[in-house]
């Protein structure tokens, strides 16, 4: 314990381990966040959801924070839902079965581009007869639209520009622009430039029965969204790059706790017991050398299984008798030969006592060094896998993003934040454990102080 706590001290004398400390610190906050706020079951559902989880979000949106580095801001997404009170309700008369009603959404729009759409999702209640809408556009310089007049039944769900006869009418009085482009326009300004202020969308609503009412969801779809940006499947990217930091830092850790500590109890009973004990542990060593690791996963990935626990444990029992195993066995060979270990053996203590108790612990300091940094390389590893598309079919991860973008051309197609934002988080992750391990080697290791 005085080794650990004087590592401790000595770790604050290096300003890298301490901002990498800081940058592990952060990864660690953001994966017991995400765990406590999205759980597993709930992450799966939200990544796997279709057009019915995701259809409020626009497609391949960039994050609305690069607005912060723009002249002309980009319009986010406007979502107004009368069932939640995001509408205001005037009713304008009954008359036997018959009633009518208003909704009113309000909304500012102060951006420099136009949106991508104007949609209507309606959700009416009837038994036989369906309500009948009527829908009017009011600009900020005092103008009334007329959109369209239908009946409304389940599922009815109404796009501006789709409308062919709203676009024939926008066509004879502002031109030939699609319908999110003519009724946010400035008239006769060329090119067409977003008109600034408040906007108002009325629903006048005739109902045919007692009961009958009607919900509708405006959506404005912007040009950015959140802070992560979205997918070719409208899904925000912020829950896997979230859900990426628990799956990142539990593979990492595992596979190398589990290679590390394994590697050098193996090699300190090779060493112990000698003989043909550490001849069979050598040439095993020497097979295992010769197999790629990464061939192999894609192997298992692409024959049998993709799942990442899988995959962890084929990389712990293929890394289990690597390279590590022949500098623990140098090192416990010079242990072994200690006249404390003489001593063990004078007063009785059996094999496995002096194994676990006397060699083990000598070279603690040694394997935590390398155990640090070789969590990020098993971070990689699985990431890699994941842009090979190898990865795992369920978990979101900061591979199957990257994977997902460079299938969908995101680089040709300018969304480098698709890319870059997953990659981002690697290499920090990479950066925070390399400068924490660096620095512990060079505590632990009496050659490399000072240096």
């Amino acid at each position: 314990m005085s080794t650990f706590r004087n590592a401790l001290r000595d770790l604050r004398r290096y300003p890298s381990a301490l901002t990498g400390v800081l940058v592990i610190l952060a990864l660690v906050v953001l994966a017991a966040y995400t765990l406590i706020t999205i759980p597993y079951e709930e992450a799966i559902t939200l990544w796997r959801g279709g057009a019915e989880v995701w259809y409020k979000l626009p497609k391949n949106a960039p994050p609305a924070w690069i607005n912060l580095f723009r002249e002309k801001k980009l319009p986010d997404t406007i979502i107004l839902n009368s069932a939640e009170g995001q509408a205001e309700r005037t009713d304008t008369g009954a008359s036997g079965d018959q009633h009518t009603f208003d909704l009113t959404y309000t909304f500012d729009f102060n951006y420099d581009e136009f949106p991508r759409a104007l949609v209507l999702y309606f959700r009416p209640t009837y038994s036989e007869k369906t309500p009948f809408v009527s829908i009017t556009w009011h600009t900020p310089d005092g103008r009334d639209i007329r959109i369209a007049d239908f009946a409304v039944s389940e599922g009815t769900v109404f796009r501006f520009e789709q409308d062919e006869r709203l676009q024939r009418r926008l066509k004879r009085s502002v031109g030939d622009y699609p319908a999110q482009v003519a009724l946010l326009m400035q008239p006769e300004v060329e090119p067409p430039t977003p008109l600034k202020g408040t906007y108002r969308l009325n629903l006048s609503v005739v109902a045919f029965e007692p009961e009958s009412t009607l919900d509708a969801e405006f959506i404005s779809y912007g040009q950015v969204y959140g802070i992560a940006g979205t997918d070719h499947q409208r899904r925000d990217l912020k829950i896997a790059l979230m859900w990426g930091a628990p799956v990142a830092l539990a593979f990492g850790l595992l596979a190398a706790m589990g290679t590390t500590i394994t590697t050098m109890i193996i090699a300190a009973f090779g060493v112990w017991f000698s003989g043909w004990v550490d001849d069979l542990i050598q040439r095993i060593t020497e097979v295992v050398l010769m197999l790629p690791l990464l061939p192999i996963l894609i192997m298992v990935g692409t024959f049998y299984s993709r799942s990442i626990w899988l995959m962890l444990g084929v990389t712990i029992l293929l890394s289990i008798f690597g390279g590590s195993i022949k500098t623990y066995r140098a090192i416990f060979m010079q242990i072994r030969e200690s006249p404390y270990i003489e001593a063990a053996q004078a007063y009785g203590a059996g094999d496995l006592r002096i194994v676990l108790r006397y060699l083990v612990p000598r070279i603690v300091p040694v394997l935590i060094p390398q155990l640090v940094t070789l969590i990020p390389t098993y971070v990689f590893l699985e990431a890699s896998l994941a842009v090979l598309g190898l990865g795992d079919p369920i978990l979101p991860t900061w591979g199957k993003v990257i994977q997902a973008a460079l299938s969908q051309g995101a680089l040709y197609k300018g969304l480098y934040y698709w890319v870059l934002e997953p990659a981002g988080l690697l290499m920090l992750t990479g950066l925070g454990f390399a400068m924490v391990g660096f620095a512990l080697d060079r505590i632990f290791n009496p050659r490399l102080r000072g240096l």
